[in-house]
């Protein structure tokens, strides 16, 4: 089937009539909801193979097919589940498949997340899908729509949103511990791959293992190189989302739920120069930058204007003065440091674990109440157990889509900056010494999700799709 058509019978089968999941009907000898999900998994290697594997550990389910355009990548799965149907192609995997699985689970690269997960999604199958949710806001903002629209299951995997460390930084802040929270600092070590690519136009062989026109799906085409895959991909516009796109849904997730963020209004960022010859600076727009400093301001109903501010790539905050001699900031190359009007709060990467600085208010800590539920089954055991019997999870869309908005809003910031505009009567792509990229503060409308002081950032709310991708 045609990718246009594809989606349109989705969107017009999901308009016609609500689907019955295939356990009500009998269909495949599947058992009663309550004893198993039923599973088709798209992207089953890298990243997307080890929720595969939480999955499968965690029990409760039956993958009935996995896909993914790698037959090398996506080995691992197939051995791991050797009864289930393999693909390449993911439209293969809908056509026989849609009346035979309860979920998806998608952990493909970020630009086709959404193309993937919102044909199943309007056929009424709940859905993991990998962090960030989106390659863009549009996306994001039509994935939250969409689960809402079709009352499913979701989560996206940020698996610290289950964390026990996420919820006691909340009830820290909830106690008021540290008082009123003005400014967040968060930091990553990524990139921990190549940042900054001039563009690539030699074309190389395609692996006979790789299908790469599906491997591209809505980005324009372009000859392989292998210097996009695996992994590489993250550090170009088209395909990744940078480092705080990568980052910034497992970091920022700790402030953006103790705090009741929402829609960042202001974002601001400076960026790495690349340099190609003496003095000459390289104009490589398609490739996120090495490092990044972004700033966001946010409007919280509980704290007031915050000031949340990211560096990466190397790049790092200021570190208190109270922290202690020996003591280092955050875990796992990243983390967040809040600011108080009565104190000082550090929390990790992953886990969002917290610690009061200075060390010696940790002994008093104790006396703060367990008043926030703990998830015990594991980020992915938790979607499982909400599909089969109902409830919510850490990380729906409805709270992961506004997240990776916030995320996302990060990137136009980085975009503009990255946006050369040279003095009258100068050459594209003359060095002018005191005429540096955008450095603009980007004001945004998120209930209209509109750039509203600079136009030419729209353009970057909502992706340019290839024909017959279109969503």
């Amino acid at each position: 089937m045609k990718r246009r058509s594809f989606l349109q019978k989705s969107a017009a089968a999901s308009a016609a009539f609500t689907i019955v999941p295939s356990f009500v009907l009998g269909c495949n000898n599947h058992v009663a909801p309550s004893d198993t999900l039923y599973i088709g998994a798209i992207g089953v290697g890298g990243r997307g193979g080890g929720v595969v594997n939480e999955l499968t550990q965690y029990g409760k389910v039956k993958f009935v097919a996995l896909c993914d355009v790698d037959d090398n990548r996506g080995a691992a799965s197939y051995k791991m589940h050797p009864k289930a149907k393999t693909y390449r192609d993911f439209r293969k995997l809908y056509d026989n498949h849609i009346n035979d699985i309860d979920a998806i689970m998608v952990g493909t690269p970020d630009h086709t997340h959404a193309t993937i997960s919102i044909p199943f999604m309007r056929e009424n199958k709940h859905a993991y899908v990998e962090k960030p949710l989106t390659h863009n806001i549009y996306e994001a903002r039509l994935m939250a729509q969409v689960a809402k629209e079709q009352g499913i299951v979701t989560q996206m995997g940020n698996q610290g949103a289950s964390s026990d460390g996420i919820r006691t930084a909340q009830e820290w802040i909830n106690a008021g511990v540290i008082g009123t929270v003005s400014r967040v600092d968060c930091w990553t070590n990524r990139p921990v791959w190549p940042q900054g690519f001039k563009h690539i136009t030699e074309g190389q062989p395609i692996p006979k293992n790789l299908d790469w026109d599906l491997w591209l799906g809505p980005a324009s085409y372009r000859p392989y190189n292998e210097n996009y895959l695996p992994f590489k991909w993250r550090g170009f516009w088209d395909f990744g989302t940078g480092a705080m796109g990568d980052m910034g849904c497992h970091i920022m997730e700790t402030p953006f739920k103790a705090l009741e963020l929402g829609f960042p209004y202001e974002a601001e960022a400076s960026c790495t120069t690349i340099w190609s010859g003496d003095f000459v600076e390289a104009d490589y727009p398609e490739a996120c930058p090495p490092s990044s400093i972004v700033r966001l301001k946010f409007k919280s109903p509980t704290q007031g204007d915050v000031g949340l501010n990211w560096y990466d790539g190397g790049i790092m905050p200021d570190l208190p003065s109270e922290l202690g001699e020996g003591e280092t900031p955050g875990k796992d190359g990243g983390g967040s440091i809040f600011y108080g009007s009565d104190g000082i709060m550090i929390t990790d990467t992953y886990s969002g674990n917290p610690r009061l600085l200075p060390s010696e208010r940790m002994k008093d800590m104790a006396a703060v109440p367990q008043t926030i539920k703990r998830v015990t089954t594991g980020h992915a055991g938790e979607w499982v157990e909400a599909c089969i019997n109902g409830g919510s999870t850490s990380s729906p869309f409805s709270y992961g889509g506004p997240l990776t908005e916030a995320v996302l809003m990060g990137n136009l910031a980085i975009k503009a900056y990255q946006k050369k505009e040279f003095k009258p009567g100068k050459k594209s792509g003359d060095w002018d010494p005191y005429n540096y990229p955008g450095r603009r503060t980007i004001k945004w409308d998120g209930d209209n999700m509109r750039v509203t002081n600079y136009e030419e950032a729209n353009a970057w709310v909502k992706r340019e799709y290839r024909k017959g991708w279109e969503i």
